[in-house]
């Protein structure tokens, strides 16, 4: 019981201290991404998947990009092995380079994937391909992502309730054209686990693009239903 305590306690303040830094870092080039990630089981095969993501190129208020993302699974084995389909609306708001002006685009974004995991003791990995088909304006753009992230429970043998973890993860982004390389993101937090309905994470995100990179503090939800 004192683990589990000091696990929440740890995680409180592992929150409250990363709020602190971004709102101190509001005029710098440290943005922040608001995430959640729904999940509901259909049945024993099938699956809705939906999530909401606000990016911000500081703390709050000055937005980045509005991400609204659904599909439909099904799963080839009991609880595992995805296939997914779905489509994605995304809101962005770039600056104009060199300039304190912004533009607007609007994308819609169909997209395949497929989810594996596996369950090593208090290790746990989840292998993602993604397809996806990429509309802006006039334009049509096709790009390949693969996904491979790792949690390790601390103060439990295996993942379960009240479990406080460390998640990590990278992800490539390859255009099926030149410039092949999009960006790649590389992650590292800090989860705990409520319930088999829900988790929260608070992390560092590093996104490395062509010629520069950004770094976002993440808060993450993670809902079942």
């Amino acid at each position: 019981m004192r683990i589990r305590k000091q696990g929440i306690i740890f995680f409180l303040f592992g929150w409250i201290s990363m709020v602190s830094t971004v709102i101190q870092a509001q005029d710098s080039d440290f943005g922040n991404w608001w995430i959640y990630f729904g999940n509901v089981k259909i049945n024993e095969r099938f699956n809705w998947h939906h999530e909401v993501q606000y990016r911000n190129y500081n703390f709050i208020g000055d937005t980045e990009q509005l991400l609204l993302r659904t599909g439909i699974g099904y799963n080839l084995t009991a609880n595992n092995n995805n296939l997914l389909m779905g489509y994605g609306f995304i809101h962005s708001e770039p600056y104009i380079s060199g300039t304190e002006n912004k533009t607007k685009t609007t994308e819609h974004r169909i997209y395949q994937q497929f989810i594996t995991r596996q369950a090593f003791g208090r290790t746990s990995l989840q292998h993602r391909y993604r397809f996806e088909q990429r509309f802006i304006g006039d334009d049509v753009r096709m790009r390949l992502r693969y996904f491979l992230g790792l949690n390790v429970a601390l103060n439990q043998k295996a993942m379960m309730d009240k479990t406080l973890y460390l998640s990590a993860y990278n992800e490539i982004f390859i255009n099926t054209k030149m410039e092949y390389f999009d960006r790649n993101r590389f992650y590292a937090g800090l989860g705990y686990r409520f319930n088999p309905l829900l988790r929260a994470e608070l992390g560092w995100l590093r996104q490395s693009l062509r010629a520069s990179f950004r770094d976002q503090a993440n808060v993450i939800v993670f809902a079942s239903f």
